[in-house]
């Protein structure tokens, strides 16, 4: 299978270890940045579908701590992304 190359500097997609439950929630617990280092989510705060102002885009938002940084994650049909800042 091909990937789908999109051309946004803003949004950028990462490798995301989630867990599904027997209840169906599906929730991060880590994620690969670019630079291939592993971040451990501390946890969720948030879950909402919601649209990506910087990247474009929509989806499941998902609000997490990581290392005590609010940061946001994406999950857009069946891939994970994250906003790049300029």
């Amino acid at each position: 299978m091909r990937e789908k190359r999109h051309e946004n500097e803003h949004k950028y997609y990462i490798k995301v270890e989630a867990v599904f439950h027997p209840d169906g929630r599906l929730l991060p617990v880590a994620l690969w940045w670019e630079n291939g280092r592993r971040y451990t989510i501390d946890h969720v705060t948030d879950i909402c579908r919601a649209a990506s102002l910087k990247a474009g885009g929509s989806g499941i938002r998902y609000t997490c701590m990581v290392h005590g940084r609010q940061t946001y994650l994406f999950y857009e049909e069946d891939r994970w992304f994250m906003e790049r800042t300029p």
